[in-house]
């Protein structure tokens, strides 16, 4: 009896002990305290969010606190949250053992400078390259030369590529070894400059290659690391994700499998990723660098009927993109654009396209019937015609039984000068995109107001007009003028060029939209839109870490601003010292 009643003061007594708190469900990462901005379908602004296993678990208050326990917690102390980036143009250019940078350079005086240290430490007859130089960032305010080269480096054949890499500058030396003189023809494409004299000036624009092809190349091997240090730069922006617009599908050299040599964009450059390469890179080390899909360089038509890949093949690391690295004209910083009008200053010259309408339709006839998204690069309005003319005939004529007709998702890139409207009513009835890049306002503001009509210079680079007058959808990217999601955010929403002048405010858009078309709608141009590109649970923590309010700050804030934390799969990738 005594044990019975000893039993049920145990059962009563364990009864009426006050419930424990309910257990938090364990996690790997809680930020809290800060404006997270979710970019979700409403934009809405939460406060904390819980990571595990690489994805989302949860978005809300502070109240996550109370549902979740995390190893990790972090305090934003109000800072902003957001997704990172997504790149949709991107060129990752590492710099190699024959390379000077200058990009970083402030003056021509400054660059002599690179050249002779890189003359005295590869010795004579050894080339000098390198990438990055603007005229406009330089205190002389001008070209360089070959007379600038060869004042500094007389016995080493040099190869400066103009940052936007639509134009190089070429030594005395590197222009002989080439074989390049008063004589040779422009190639196709292109163009060579010459002084009063009639020789050659050192410029070529667009096809550099005909220099570029005779200058020996590293190996992948002493490439790969800077690549990784390239790309681990991107981390530092705050870019996640980025489609590579540098990529080929193999490393076979130029003039095999169909290649012709004079095809421009065919041959593989020293740190172009090719897929076998990017997949070897990212299984090493994936999880340290941002995600990347690929754009692949038409290789011809037997060489993409032999691959057995198309758009949309590999992982949430590294998968397949458009074929998308062919030129149909050149840039503004050639100039080489190809558009409906003269030049500015300059009658009778209205740039340059790449194809007839024949050769371009069929790159893309072959491409569409293999399976391949297309993002072809045009950036003047006549090359933007003749694009979307071969990309609606294709749509019409080639059904895509994987995809419905109204989401094939192609794309042009970069769309510089605003074609005529009935060209942006084709590219509405056929749902073809565009990826922008709005920094080029920014980084090209000298360029537009030397070359441009006042109508074309207000239009540069439009966003509110083919978005909001005829429902195109835009993602942002920032090519390599250089590499900056913030300066493009900035040109996006100010339409200010670094002199202070706004260019066409009626092309400007909200930041909100700015922000979604650099981060989720660069997920939809990959139909990734369901894995990242916004702060929803189920989908990749790729998040960063902003030093300001995006949504409030004054917008030098863009310019002045940076990212804190970046983190790819909830897992932090960089710190800001």
């Amino acid at each position: 009896m005594t044990a019975k009643l000893t039993l049920s003061a145990l059962l009563l007594g364990a009864s009426a002990l006050p419930m424990t708190a309910h257990a938090k469900e364990a996690v790997d990462l809680i930020l809290h305290d800060g404006k997270v901005l979710t970019v979700d379908a409403a934009f809405s602004v939460q406060s904390a969010v819980a990571v595990k296993n690489g994805r989302i678990v949860a978005t809300g208050g502070e109240n996550l606190l109370d549902r979740y326990s995390a190893g990790q917690v972090i305090d934003l102390h109000g800072r902003t949250l957001m997704p990172g980036f997504i790149d949709a143009h991107l060129h990752p250019i590492p710099v190699g053992p024959s390379d000077i940078n200058p990009l970083v350079a402030h003056s021509i005086t400054e660059i002599q400078d690179m050249l002779r240290k890189k003359a005295a430490e590869l010795g004579p007859g050894k080339w000098i390259t390198g990438y990055g130089w603007q005229e406009a960032a330089l205190a002389e305010k001008r070209n360089l030369t070959r007379a600038d080269l060869d004042a500094a480096a007389p016995d080493n054949p040099v190869l400066l590529v103009r940052a936007g890499a639509h134009s190089a500058v070429a030594s005395s030396l590197a222009l002989k070894v080439a074989g390049v003189d008063r004589t040779t023809p422009d190639p196709k494409g292109g163009l060579i400059e010459h002084d009063a004299k009639g020789e050659p000036g050192g410029i070529i624009r667009e096809r550099q290659d005909i220099v570029a092809r005779v200058i020996p190349r590293p190996a992948w091997g002493e490439m790969k690391a800077p690549m990784i240090k390239t790309l681990k730069g991107f981390l530092a922006l705050g870019i996640t994700s980025f489609h590579d617009a540098s990529g080929k599908i193999d490393d076979e050299p130029v003039g095999q499998g169909g290649v012709a040599p004079d095809t421009p964009g065919a041959e593989i450059a020293p740190g172009e990723m090719t897929f076998a390469r990017a997949r070897a890179l990212y299984a090493e080390m994936g999880d340290q660098l941002p995600r990347v899909t690929l754009y692949i360089s038409y290789p011809g038509a037997e060489r993409l009927k032999a691959f057995p890949h198309h758009t949309g093949y590999g992982d949430d690391r590294v998968r397949l993109g458009a074929i998308g690295e062919n030129l149909v004209d050149g840039g503004f910083t050639g100039p080489t654009a190809w558009m409906l009008v003269d030049y500015k200053g300059q009658p009778g010259f209205r740039g340059k396209g790449r194809y007839t309408d024949a050769e371009l339709q069929e790159m893309v006839d072959t491409s569409n019937r293999l399976g391949w998204q297309m993002g072809l690069h045009c950036i003047g309005d006549a090359a933007i015609v003749q694009t979307i003319n071969a990309y609606a005939k294709s749509l019409e004529s080639i059904p895509d039984p994987a995809h419905a007709p109204d989401d094939r998702r192609w794309f042009t890139d970069h769309f510089t000068i605003m074609p005529p409207e009935a060209t942006m009513a084709t590219m509405a009835r056929d749902h073809i995109w565009i990826a922008q890049q709005p920094n080029f306002l920014y980084n090209l503001e000298n360029r537009y107001v030397a070359l441009l009509d006042d109508w074309r210079l207000a239009h540069n680079n439009s966003i509110a007009t083919p978005a909001h007058k005829f429902g195109i959808f835009v993602a942002f990217s920032s090519d390599n003028l250089p590499v900056g999601p913030l300066v493009g955010l900035y040109a996006a929403i100010t339409r200010k060029g670094p002199s202070g002048a706004v260019h066409g405010a009626e092309e400007a858009v909200s930041r909100p939209e700015a922000i979604r078309m650099y981060t989720a709608n660069g997920a939809y141009l990959s139909r990734e839109e369901h894995e990242k590109g916004t702060i929803e649970a189920g989908k990749l923590a790729d998040m960063i870490v902003l030093s300001f309010d995006p949504l409030n700050a004054d917008p030098q804030a863009f310019l002045d601003g940076h990212v804190d934390m970046t983190y790819v799969g909830g897992k932090q990738v960089y710190a800001r010292p």
